[in-house]
Parts: C-alpha cells; sequence; structure tokens
C-alpha cells in the first residue's frame, strides 16, 4: 500500500507545484496583456482623438502624462480579481494591490495638479499669478496624505487609529514644518493682497535684493538684481519685513524724476533792461515776459510805486525767469510724462546754496531711458546758467584756487 502512496503523493505535490506555478504566471501575464493592450489602445486613441479638437487644456493632459497613469490601473485590476485564484495569501496580495493603486493614484494626481497649473498660466489674465505658491502645498499634503494611507494598509488598522497614534508627535511635526507652514501663510498673503509677482521690480535692502522677481515658490522667492546676481529671499520673511514694490511705476508709465541744481545765492539779483532783451530772444519765454511785463506795469501803476529804489518796485529776478524757463523747457521736452505731476520749487536755503528742485516724470520706466532723459535735462540746465547769470554752487577746487588772480 506504502508502495503506490509514495509516487501518487510526489505527482500530487509536483502537479500542485506546477499548478501553482501556472496560475501565478497565467495571472501575472494576463495583467502584462492587460497593461499593454490598454496602455497603447487607450494612449493612441487619446492621442488621436486630441489632435482633432481645437481646444488647448487637452493637449496639456496629454503632455503631462495624466492618461499614462490610467493605464496603470487595468492591470491592478485584473492582480486585484485575480487574487483569489492565486496559491498565496489573498489579503497579503490584495495590500500589495493598493499599494501599487495608492501609488498611481498620488501619481495621477500629481499630474493633474501640473496639469492645471500649465492651463491656469496659458490665460492672459493670469500670466503674472503663480499657482506654485498653492500647488505646493497641496502636493504636500498628497504625498503625506499617500503616506499614512500606505501605512494604514500595511498594517491593517484605520486610518483614524493611525493619526491618533501620531498625535504625540504633533508637536515635533510642527517644529519639522515650521518654516513650511510660515511660508504658506505667506505665499496666501502674497497672493491674496496682490503684493507682487512675476515680473515685478521689488527691493529689499535687508537681503540684498534689489531686482526683477523672477521665480514665486512655497519656501523661496528668487529675484535676480540688475547687476544679474540672484538672492534667494525666504517666502516666510515676508510676513514682517518690509519691501518696496515698483510695481506703480511701471502701471502709471512714467518714473519719477527727483533732483535739484544748487545754486550760489549771490548770483541771484533783479533783472535789468539788458537782461530782459536777452531773455526775450529765448522762444520759450516770450509770451511769459510779455505777459509778466504787462502785469508788473499795471501793478506798479495801480500801487503808484516810486522809481527812486528797485525795492519799491515789483521786479523779475534772474533766478525767477529762469524756474519759469525749466517749467516751459519742461512742458516742450518730449520726454516728459506731461500726465503725471510737474513741479519746479525752491528748497530752503542752506550752506551749500539755494536748491531749486525738478519734481517731474519721463515718459518712459525703462532704466536706460530714464536715465538718459534725466542726463539730457540737467545737462542743458547746467549749460543754461551762465545765459541767466546765474552759478552754480561746488566747493571750491584746486582750478578754482589756480585761476585765482
Amino acid at each position: 500500500m506504502n508502495f503506490w502512496n509514495e509516487p501518487v503523493q510526489r505527482l500530487v505535490e509536483q502537479y500542485s507545484s506546477f499548478l501553482s506555478v501556472a496560475t501565478i504566471s497565467g495571472v501575472l501575464l494576463l495583467a502584462a496583456v492587460v497593461f499593454v493592450v490598454t496602455r497603447i489602445v487607450l494612449i493612441q486613441w487619446l492621442t488621436q482623438s486630441v489632435e482633432k479638437t481645437a481646444t488647448a487644456w487637452d493637449d496639456v493632459l496629454l503632455d503631462k502624462k495624466v492618461f499614462h497613469s490610467l493605464a496603470h490601473l487595468a492591470p491592478a485590476i485584473v492582480l486585484y480579481y485575480g487574487a483569489e485564484w492565486l496559491p498565496l495569501n489573498v489579503n497579503t496580495v490584495r495590500r500589495v494591490v493598493y499599494l501599487f493603486i495608492l501609488f498611481n493614484l498620488i501619481v495621477l494626481l500629481d499630474r493633474l495638479l501640473n496639469a492645471f497649473d500649465e492651463i491656469y498660466s496659458r490665460f492672459p489674465d493670469t500670466k503674472n499669478q503663480d499657482l506654485r505658491a498653492y500647488l505646493q502645498p497641496a502636493k504636500l499634503f498628497l504625498y503625506c496624505s499617500g503616506v499614512l494611507i500606505g501605512f494604514a494598509v500595511i498594517l491593517d488598522k484605520p486610518l483614524f487609529t493611525i493619526l491618533s497614534s501620531i498625535g504625540a508627535f504633533t508637536a515635533v511635526l510642527l517644529l519639522l514644518f515650521r518654516d513650511t507652514l510660515l511660508s504658506l501663510l505667506a505665499s496666501v498673503r502674497i497672493s491674496t493682497n496682490n503684493l507682487f509677482h512675476k515680473g515685478d521690480w521689488i527691493e529689499m535692502p535687508q537681503y540684498g535684493a534689489d531686482g526683477e522677481v523672477i521665480d514665486i515658490s512655497l519656501h523661496h522667492i528668487q529675484i535676480q538684481n540688475w547687476d544679474k546676481t540672484i538672492v534667494h529671499v525666504p517666502t516666510a520673511k515676508l510676513l514682517g519685513d518690509a519691501f518696496k514694490n515698483w510695481r506703480g511705476v511701471t502701471q502709471a508709465g512714467g518714473r519719477r524724476i527727483k533732483r535739484a541744481l544748487y545754486l550760489d545765492q549771490t548770483s541771484v539779483q533783479f533783472c535789468d533792461e539788458a537782461m530782459l532783451q536777452e531773455f526775450k530772444k529765448i522762444d520759450l519765454l516770450k509770451s511769459y515776459l510779455r505777459d509778466e511785463m504787462e502785469r508788473i506795469k499795471a501793478l506798479n501803476k495801480d500801487n503808484e510805486a516810486s522809481e527812486d529804489s528797485l525795492l519799491n518796485q515789483v521786479q523779475l529776478t534772474n533766478l525767477g525767469v529762469f524756474r519759469h524757463y525749466i517749467r516751459a523747457y519742461l512742458d516742450a521736452h518730449n520726454g516728459i510724462h506731461h500726465g503725471l505731476p510737474l513741479l519746479v520749487r525752491h528748497l530752503a536755503p542752506n550752506a551749500q546754496g539755494i536748491g531749486l528742485e525738478i519734481y517731474t516724470f519721463t515718459n518712459g520706466t525703462a532704466w536706460s531711458y530714464y536715465e538718459s532723459i534725466q542726463a539730457d535735462v540737467f545737462d542743458h540746465l547746467l549749460a543754461s546758467l551762465p545765459l541767466f547769470q546765474l552759478r552754480v554752487f561746488q566747493d571750491v577746487t584746486g582750478y578754482d584756487v589756480q585761476a585765482r588772480p
């Protein structure tokens, strides 16, 4: 009896081993075939369908390989239902399949977020609004959730139990993610209040930043200075530190000129007849001098002013005429923005003379253009001073000592 039992038992064991290997190979082969067929058929069909549509968002989904992630779910379904036929522990196999599906879902959602960012950035009204400050925290939450769910699947415990077990580590987690949370708050503040966006010129002297914002992320703001150096400013620092945004200059279409000429006070004098005749030769002053002389003559006549002293009458001064000339010159200048404030005013006299400040705006905001217009204006005004018998104030130089008789 034992003679026949041993060969039969060995045959059954060999058949069972062969059947186990065949079953495992068959299920895996079926999953592989389903994956290949789904990948080829689905992707090719979707690609052809996307090419026929006029919309752009489906092209982005295809470029970001969102549909490729869907193809990985088909073999997972085969393995999930085929676990009952495998000579393995069904729960163990299905846990592995759960983890595989969870991983692919996280990848799918990550690619969807990237595609949404790309689609959003293509709208003209939102080209300056960077969503990465929101997408990065969303991805971080997605990854953390995936890890927690994965532990729950591996340990075969409810997710609530996993969350409860890490409650004691909350303080440690808050300490570890402190900068991330502060950066998230700063990002929300920046976006909600529209403090700045990519392309803005901002200035933060405390960090050596003075240039254009080239990137806004969760943890850092990249600023390219005008000397082409790049400064990385922590996003969290923007919750408490001050910065200057020059966006208003660009939006206004003009950049401010605020500079003063300091004149020697001893060169200021009343205009005599010879000076007035010279000033009348200047086209920008002809109408002003004509109207002003008529007004002064009528005013002196009404007041019956004595001619015994110049102080008894209303008189023009070379500084006053020069001030009106500057105003007329700027009004006629093509590089000055005539829709923004324009002012020529006196500053309080001091040890450096009397200041004649020009407050105006150029009609462009480019740095080189602004400097060129400002230089042209002051070059002309400095060269014009001798014609008004005015002298610019400056400290004594070696040339002045040498030229002294």
